[in-house]
């Protein structure tokens, strides 16, 4: 499955870069112990002082980028849990974010979900603010499963927060998923799945579990109990074959593989999240939130107070900012681009970023050998098994 919209540079054959926003909502009712998101628990949540906050942020973000008028695609509200949100101050965030720029006729405006009962209630107000695609944080239908992951809903809730959202109006839901879970089997796996696409979605993430230090922005408390070990996860084969399963059961319900976790009928892939994997630019606004304005990166406060405390003190609530080198720019491109279906324009890349071509024929024609890859049109694309050692391909192709 390909992700047409874009437009292409001329010069460099190339998507062009496009903007999407995104709004990070950091407040849960509890903390997931896999979880390591820029999230907070919170008895009560200070929502007036926090829309206030994010609404002065975009203020001093749109003046000193320039960006007033700019055209935007996509908008995506994460967290956190942002149904907590009360649909009225999300509209608020909304119509802020018309006022400053020029959100495209059809863009895609996403909010995460929680499958809780209480949340439910909230989203047909969220479709009259002008959210136009839910993404449900199921993760898992089976108890054991969620119990291991301290999720507090059951599949019979998410089964009915999917049902809500087809009453609420909205006809692009997405569900998140998880496996590799401690405990959980490959014909649990494949239940979750089958259950899932049973509900008829438009779109469908799959994720293994992932503790590893080096990956987490935070060590959580799941983390701590495999290096104590207190839990264990599948070996790497048995995830292995669940991907494997997950992969095979949505390709029969028409879902298609189009990014390594990510699948979705013709044409309804996540617009936002395809700006993150071809190299467009995403402003970024709250707790935790990262943003990329080529060739500028910047990361906001985890901390939430320091956060609010910055925005109503009339600074910028940055934790760091950098410039990214023609290099590092390179190196993500060639990373997100094969993390895709359809892959990416490799020797287009290299001259759009001032890199060789030449020496990385040899491994091109490895992967083509090996199976592990194919080119087709000048986009080299990984396999199916090639998808299973991305990580290694990515760095010798870097």
């Amino acid at each position: 499955m390909s992700l047409p919209s874009a437009p292409v540079d001329p010069r460099t054959g190339l998507e062009a870069a496009r903007l999407g926003v995104y709004v990070h909502f950091p407040f849960c009712l509890s903390k997931c112990p896999y979880c390591d998101f820029a999230s907070t628990a919170a008895k009560v949540v200070p929502e007036e002082r926090y829309t206030r906050a994010l609404v002065s942020e975009l203020a001093r973000r749109v003046a000193e980028h320039a960006l007033s008028g700019r055209a935007v695609h996509s908008i995506f509200i994460g967290g956190g849990t942002p149904s907590l949100w009360q649909p009225a101050n999300v509209g608020r965030v909304l119509d802020a974010l018309a006022k400053a720029f020029t959100v495209e006729a059809g863009a895609e405006v996403t909010l995460e979900a929680n499958p809780g009962a209480a949340d439910a209630e909230r989203f047909a107000g969220y479709r009259a603010a002008g959210v136009t695609r839910l993404s449900l944080g199921v993760q898992s239908f089976a108890s054991s499963t969620l119990a291991a992951l301290g999720r507090a809903h059951d599949g019979d809730t998410a089964k009915r927060a999917f049902a809500s959202a087809r009453a609420a109006g909205f006809d692009n839901v997405s569900m998140d998923f998880i496996y590799g879970v401690q405990g959980q089997t490959v014909a649990e796996a494949e239940a979750d799945a089958r259950a899932a696409v049973g509900l008829g979605p438009e779109h469908l993430s799959a994720y293994a579990l992932t503790l590893d230090q080096a990956s987490l922005a935070e060590e959580v408390p799941l983390a701590k109990q495999l290096a104590r070990g207190e839990v264990r996860l599948p070996d790497d084969a048995t995830v292995v074959a669940m991907q494997r399963v997950v992969r095979d059961v949505y390709a029969a319900a028409g879902l298609r593989r189009y990014e390594v976790s990510n699948y979705a009928r013709p044409g309804l892939h996540s617009r936002h999240n395809a700006l993150y994997w071809t190299g467009g630019e995403y402003l970024a606004l709250g707790v935790g939130a990262t943003g990329f304005l080529a060739p500028l990166r910047y990361a906001n406060h985890r901390s939430a107070e320091r956060y609010l405390a910055d925005v109503e003190a009339g600074r910028i609530p940055e934790a760091s900012r950098e410039s990214l080198s023609p290099v590092e720019r390179f190196e993500e491109r060639v990373a997100m681009g094969l993390r895709l279906a359809n892959g990416v324009a490799l020797e287009a890349v290299c001259a759009d970023f001032g890199q060789d071509f030449t020496p990385r024929r040899a491994v091109i024609e490895h992967l083509l050998t090996g199976g592990l890859a194919t080119l087709e049109e000048g986009r080299l694309a990984l396999t199916d098994a090639g998808f299973d050692v991305h990580s290694a391909i990515a760095a010798r192709l870097m």
